[in-house]
């Protein structure tokens, strides 16, 4: 395993309702290494997505330190996590998160608008090849709503890959698809993590959690479990497995 990506220690976080506090985050430690490919798991409240929101600087903690990709994030100041967050972080949402009116092509683009040092030319050319590095080089034209759901998240997975980032965070990537776009979409995040990208995947799903190599499971604010994947599922070998009719959503 490589170097250390994600390095949380004592991590704290309370939300206040009126006159309760919630302790969403207890002391969380963990560390995550480059090429892992981790699954943060929990029930709802369980704290997973506090913490997934704190990973992608979203929100901070309280208390304890976030160190990513060497630099300690208390130190930053708002401007400069902006600019880490786009450079050193990609997104993957549940619902998408694409532009409606804006092509495939234009919407993998716009994390490169906020940085100054890539030309019109080179955004063009990386967004492309993102696209065409999910599968999508024949879509680039398409409008969000001329793609199916598994399309539009592969467009969200290219436009999170368009920076180069150190780290993917997904939340809940395959919760709105059915059962073969779902084993598409892992088979796309297991090649990416093939090649050596780092990926932090929250989902509740049990069954999605085996094609990862960890599960990192939450309760009530701490981890309960971190352990490596013994019996990893293949997502193309899943996939040669399904019936032919076995849902029909086309990618």
């Amino acid at each position: 395993m490589g170097k250390t990506i994600i390095e949380v220690k004592n991590l704290k976080k309370d939300f206040y309702v009126g006159e309760v506090t919630v302790r969403a985050l207890k002391g969380i430690n963990l560390a995550i290494s480059e090429g892992e490919f981790v699954a943060i798991m929990g029930a709802s409240g369980s704290g997973k997505s506090t913490m997934l929101n704190i990973l992608g600087c979203l929100e901070k903690p309280i208390s304890g330190d976030y160190i990513l990709d060497g630099v300690d994030m208390a130190k930053l100041s708002k401007n400069e996590l902006a600019k880490l967050r786009n450079q050193k972080l990609g997104f993957v949402f549940q619902s998408y998160n694409l532009l409606p009116r804006t092509s495939a092509l234009d919407n993998v683009e716009l994390p490169l608008y906020y940085n100054n040092k890539v030309s019109a030319k080179e955004r063009k050319e990386r967004a492309e090849a993102a696209l065409e590095a999910v599968g999508l080089q024949d879509r680039l034209g398409h409008m969000p709503n001329q793609l199916s759901g598994g399309q539009q998240q592969r467009v969200a997975i290219a436009r999170s890959l368009v920076n180069d980032p150190v780290v993917i965070l997904a939340d809940e990537a395959t919760g709105n698809l059915d059962t073969r776009t779902s084993y598409e979409i892992m088979a796309l995040f297991q090649e990416l993590n093939s090649k050596g990208k780092t990926i932090v995947f929250v989902t509740h799903e049990a069954d999605i959690a085996r094609f990862m190599t960890r599960n990192i499971v939450f309760r009530d604010g701490h981890i309960i479990k971190s352990n490596p994947v013994t019996d990893r599922l293949n997502a193309i070998e899943m996939l040669k497995n399904l019936p032919a009719n076995e849902d029909i959503e086309t990618v």
